[in-house]
């Protein structure tokens, strides 16, 4: 009889003090779960949103011009003695001047924008390391008319030299170059101060250091972040417009005046209320978003093999 009345009151004893504890617990709990649940419910439907004007853009582009981009002669074929009557011609005129001025716009970018990112990062120390990011910034939030203004202000009315493909590089260039700086410098910051400890600690100099220790660690993160600057400024199309003087035939000479790319081709186009023009303006859209996701993609693809990350 004692024994039964002992293990009852064993039994009873924990139970009776925890079970409200218990129940906080459980309350706070399920009141979390529920929190999770609703942000988990936002997201999703914030991410659902912004994928409507997105799959609503590309499935419109897509359906509206992707027969122009199947046909061969579209990557063989310039415009030249098309008219918006017409149906036929390419864009081989347009594509190679976008990836013309593309090329020479990340050869003017990229050594400008690696270096400036290597003096913040290493060098960069009072008031000229500030008043260079503080310039950076500005560049970040310079509108694409505005740099193209400035860049027809001091080459066309200044120097008064004629519009020309080059004149539009220097424009792109602007626009790239803090996008250049700021990937780059991400990326530097992220590689180990071990590694550097080590060189200096082995006697090897800072420059030394840099070349073959920092940037070679960091050197697929600064690809990819060059290669997201190129795919935003071969979109623009104001210092095109501005500074770019649009013909419907291959050139290939940045200083000869006329060139073909697949912005000022758009627009020349979008006025035309002719299905053959209407068709050669969705074609040319698409396209350019074509290239577009394809440098997007090769910069995630080298994203994935950083060094950094490794």
């Amino acid at each position: 009889m004692s024994t039964v009345q002992l293990e009852d009151t064993t039994t009873a004893g924990p139970v009776g003090p925890r079970s409200p504890l218990g129940g906080q617990l459980r309350a706070k709990s399920g009141g979390r779960a529920a929190r999770d649940i609703l942000a988990r419910v936002v997201m999703w439907s914030a991410f659902a949103i912004a994928c409507v004007p997105l799959l609503w853009i590309l499935g419109s582009t897509i359906v509206k011009g992707g027969h122009m981009l199947v046909d061969a002669t579209w990557w063989t074929n310039s415009q030249a003695g098309i008219t918006a009557r017409r149906v036929g011609g390419g864009a081989a005129h347009a594509v190679q001047g976008t990836l013309l001025q593309a090329v020479v716009t990340a050869a003017i970018s990229v050594p400008i924008g690696v270096l400036t990112a290597v003096y913040l990062v290493e060098y960069g120390r009072g008031r000229l390391a500030r008043a260079v990011s503080f310039m950076v910034d500005i560049l970040t939030g310079v509108p694409s008319i505005v740099a193209a203004l400035f860049i027809y202000a001091l080459w066309v009315t200044t120097f008064g030299f004629q519009r020309v493909g080059f004149a539009v590089c220097l424009a792109l260039a602007l626009l790239m170059i803090p996008t250049v700086v700021r990937s780059t410098e991400e990326m530097l910051k992220l590689v180990p101060n071990e590694l550097r400890e080590a060189s200096y600690a082995l006697g090897v100099p800072k420059w030394k250091t840099i070349m073959r220790i920092v940037v070679p660690t960091a050197l697929s993160g600064i690809v990819t972040g060059i290669l997201l600057g190129l795919a935003r400024v071969m979109g623009e199309t104001a210092p095109l417009i501005i500074l770019g003087p649009y013909t419907k035939v291959i050139a290939y000479d940045l200083f000869g005046g006329l060139m073909g790319t697949l912005p000022t081709m758009i627009n020349q186009d979008r006025t035309e209320n002719l299905q053959p023009a209407i068709d050669r303006v969705w074609g040319a859209a698409l396209t350019l978003i074509l290239l577009v996701f394809l440098l997007n993609l090769l910069g995630r693809f080298i994203g994935r093999f950083s060094k950094v990350k490794g």
